[in-house]
């Protein structure tokens, strides 16, 4: 694959314009994306019109770009992902009739907790979590069960980086965070109270598939609410898609 003067191949470069659409920052012109992307405005023009072409891009009727459908299509053919979250969402659904607050279905991705799949009740609480969005792992209750059954190498990256707070409950201590996630692999399930925002508490549990932790299934409650409950129906759902995912490996 070609490279550019700066020594970047043609597929950074196309995941770095891909990369300046956001949930926040869906609809952009070439130029925009061009200064989002740091390209040079004629690389910037060029790779849209081959985006476009080939239908990872789409222009409306402005001549401003989107995420194209067949980028959709092309990612869901064969998606681990897409398995997981078939498996999963029956048993969310059980899990939301039960608790009408938030639940939620992250994964390992890049070193942050990357959500699948969210479903809210229209009179939940506060809830930043979006579908496709990121958290850091520290930082909520989802990344903490990841970060607990991670690869060694990668917590103590985590553990050696500064530890950004999002919320009040934020765990921003090494030391402390440490002991949580040794907390988290002998209890099977973690409740982060404040973790990103102040009025809620995150409570999470493991999924495994094949014995190794592939997702964290969790509920978003109000920050008075007792997470007992919580915990029972979640662990209950995370043996059921666990089932499920041994039922329908190839």
């Amino acid at each position: 694959m070609a490279n550019s003067r700066s020594g970047e191949s043609v597929i950074e470069r196309v995941v770095r314009v891909l990369e300046t659409f956001s949930a926040e920052r869906t609809v952009q012109t070439a130029s925009e994306i061009g200064r989002r992307a740091q390209l040079p405005s004629s690389t910037a023009h060029r790779l849209v019109e081959e985006l476009v072409a080939s239908g990872i891009l789409e222009r409306d009727e402005e001549q401003r770009v989107r995420l194209g459908m067949h980028l959709w299509e092309l990612a869901l053919r064969g998606s681990t992902a897409l398995r997981l979250r078939q498996a999963a969402l029956p048993h969310m659904e059980r899990v939301q009739s039960a608790i009408r607050e938030h639940t939620q279905l992250a994964v390992l991705e890049q070193e942050e907790a990357l959500f699948l799949e969210r479903l809210s009740h229209p009179d939940a609480g506060a809830n930043i979590t979006r579908v496709a969005g990121r958290l850091p792992l520290h930082a909520s209750s989802s990344g903490l069960v990841l970060l607990a059954h991670a690869d060694p190498g990668l917590r103590e990256r985590v553990l050696a980086a500064p530890l950004r707070s999002l919320g009040p409950g934020t765990i921003t201590d090494p030391q402390l965070l440490r002991r949580v996630l040794a907390g988290i692999r002998r209890s099977g399930h973690v409740v982060a109270p404040g973790s990103v925002e102040g009025v809620s508490t995150g409570v999470a549990v493991p999924i495994r598939d094949a014995g190794s932790v592939i997702a964290a299934l969790s509920v978003v409650l109000p920050r008075a609410s007792d997470p007992a409950a919580a915990v029972r129906a979640l662990s209950d759902a995370a043996v059921r898609i666990e089932e499920e995912l041994r039922a329908t490996r190839v």
